[in-house]
């Protein structure tokens, strides 16, 4: 196979040989421009003073001012762009496809901002300059200075007065994907992802405009962004598995936090009434589209507010970040279109309960009658640690959740599944919490925060009882944390927001690897 047709055909289609010759041939030709002394990984930098789509934008008002200017006279409209033409632009970026028509040829080169078309010629950067170009391959970076014009058809181009190479690539880019297969390998090989689907650069664009969306609005809101151990003794603030490690200088086994709430609220008790973190959770969990073992959470607290602050806050935020960034509040996610500027819809979990399954759950007294209502319902469940409220959730998750398209807070979650949350004063079997929802997955959790130290300490008492039974996720008495509360902490509301997930429901992405930059994945070799 010669080098042309292997350049042609993608990377997926080769076979490991075929590879290896490919690379082979452009090593040689990396080392015959070593031999000549002109080794392109000495290079140290490259001056460039534009970008793609910023010199294509420019050209085009410029080019349209000039008209206006000339207004017909044919004289004037040619000197106008001709003294544009004086002006020296410089752009930087890898070379993604090649038309070669002898002593001309059109590349296309790809840089951060996009991608532009530039004309090399023989005439224009000298013969020993061309020999040794024409020996170059796509994928190579290079750098090219010249000046902008448009061509017959139409396409603003960068016409080079001169071309330098900046550094070799030694091994193809693939043509395109395709298939399952495929996308396993784009996961794996993000830095290749990124070169040849424009789109994939976009999304993690996208994303860190978020997030510096979200930093902006709590900013403006008064709240301060702090920094919390990422290694701990107890992982707690949410159902969770850790990891384990150990540190060495303190010979002490230490985990890898599953939340962020613990130490946020230590800050509350400590006088910073407005307080949130941005920062990479770890959960000894599995992989699917909603879910991988470390991702970014955002928890907040705020001082003197309630789970209705937080709704009001979740609502708001959502909608500022979706015009800000996406540029509307209509984001069309997996076939729905989601409605951010309606008012969200506001649900207890007994009535969501009761408008889906047509369950009355308020008429369920005891244990007893919940785990025969579960029965009927083929519902799995365990007697020895679960409860009325822990029936309640597994009926929601069975015939809510899938239902819940538009965004809505699901309200007053039993208190058995809400270990760190403040009781309902009329009504303590339940909390004042919610989850919000959008499109059938949950984005954000939120309390009335706990801060009694009596009723916390108790309710960690019995999680320590479920630790026995052989939950795994259940949370360990925190006696940092419980000294903190016993010295006082105000009426407080928090959050926690998934940006992972946020970030897939903006973006139109189906899977949160497609959100992760490097995602977690199983080795190759099982």
């Amino acid at each position: 196979m010669t080098d042309e047709i292997l350049e042609s055909a993608s990377q997926e289609e080769l076979s490991a040989e075929e590879i290896n010759s490919l690379k082979k041939i452009r090593l040689d030709k990396l080392d015959a421009l070593k031999d000549e002394g002109k080794n392109p990984f000495e290079i140290t930098k490259f001056d460039f003073n534009t970008n793609s789509n910023e010199l294509k934008s420019f050209y085009e008002t410029e080019e349209a001012r000039i008209k206006a200017e000339a207004a017909g006279d044919e004289d004037k409209l040619n000197a106008g762009l001709e003294e544009l033409k004086e002006t020296n632009w410089r752009i930087a970026g890898r070379i993604m496809s090649w038309r070669d028509m002898g002593k001309a040829n059109f590349l296309d080169i790809q840089d951060y901002a996009g991608r532009i078309q530039c004309y090399v010629r023989l005439n224009d950067v000298g013969e020993e300059t061309f020999a040794d170009f024409k020996k170059w391959d796509i994928g190579d970076i290079v750098g090219v200075e010249g000046f902008v014009f448009r061509t017959r058809k139409g396409e603003i181009s960068l016409h080079a007065k001169k071309i330098t190479l900046l550094s070799k690539s030694l091994c193809p880019l693939p043509e395109k994907w395709h298939g399952l297969k495929d996308r396993d390998t784009r996961y794996r090989q993000r830095y290749t992802d990124l070169i040849v689907n424009p789109d994939v650069k976009k999304t993690f664009i996208q994303r860190s405009n978020i997030i510096s969306s979200i930093r902006n609005y709590l900013n403006a809101q008064g709240f301060i962004e702090v920094e919390t151990p990422m290694l701990v003794a107890n992982a707690g603030g949410a159902s969770a598995r850790p990891f384990e490690t150990h540190y060495n200088a303190l010979n002490e086994d230490v985990k890898l936090r599953i939340s962020l709430e613990l130490y946020l609220k230590r800050l509350i008790v400590g006088g910073l009434d407005r307080v949130y973190e941005i920062g990479r959770v770890f959960r000894n969990e599995g992989l699917d589209t909603r879910h991988n073992p470390e991702f970014t959470l955002m928890e907040l607290y705020q001082a003197y507010t309630d789970y209705h602050g937080m709704m009001d806050l979740a609502e708001n935020l959502y909608r500022h970040v979706a015009k800000e960034v996406i540029g509307t509040t209509q984001i069309e996610y997996m076939g729905n279109v989601i409605d951010l500027d309606k008012p969200f819809e506001r649900l207890t979990m007994l009535d969501a309960v009761k408008k889906y399954a047509g369950i009355d759950f308020n008429e369920v007294k005891t244990d007893e009658q919940a785990f025969e209502l579960a029965k009927s319902r083929g519902i799995e469940f365990d007697p020895k640690r679960h409860h009325k409220g822990d029936i309640l959730n597994l009926l929601f998750e069975t015939y809510v959740e899938e239902k819940l398209i538009q965004p809505t807070f699901i309200m007053d979650h039993p208190v058995e599944i809400s270990p760190l949350t403040k009781r309902k004063p009329d009504n303590p079997d339940y909390v004042e919490r919610f989850e919000l929802y959008i499109n059938c997955a949950e984005m954000a959790n939120a309390y009335s925060e706990l801060n009694d130290p009596i009723d916390q300490r108790a309710r960690f008492e019995a999680q320590e009882e479920l630790i026995k039974l052989g939950d795994d996720e259940a949370n360990h008495i925190d006696e940092d944390f419980m000294h903190a509360l016993e010295i006082g902490m105000p009426p407080t509301g928090g959050i926690g927001f998934g940006i992972d997930r946020m970030v897939q429901f903006m973006t139109g992405s189906p899977a949160v690897r497609d959100v992760l930059l490097f995602p977690t994945m199983k080795p190759l070799d099982k």
